[in-house]
């Protein structure tokens, strides 16, 4: 498997237009997804994680690409891209 620095350079090396760059970023997005969506489960506990702060949750509904997620201030459809089991 390779390191993020080798995959950064690889795509460096290979001067991809933005199109292929965002269809790439698209992919990864689709691929962290996936492997979220895998491992979540109503009821479970979970941090919604922003970038400069993480915020535990209950999951209490998950559909498609979202998650409801009742945190301390409120309920929140929330992509499983930004969930972490706590």
């Amino acid at each position: 498997m390779k390191t993020v620095a080798e995959i950064f350079t690889e795509i460096n090396s290979h001067n991809l237009s933005t199109q292929q760059l965002k269809g790439l970023i698209d992919s990864i997005q689709s691929m962290i997804e996936g492997k979220a969506k895998a491992t979540l489960y109503v009821g479970q506990e979970v941090y919604v994680v922003q970038r400069t702060k993480r915020t535990l949750g209950v999951i209490e509904k998950i559909n498609s690409t979202r998650c409801l997620v009742q945190m301390p201030n409120g309920k929140y459809q929330v992509p499983m891209g930004m969930l972490e089991a706590a």
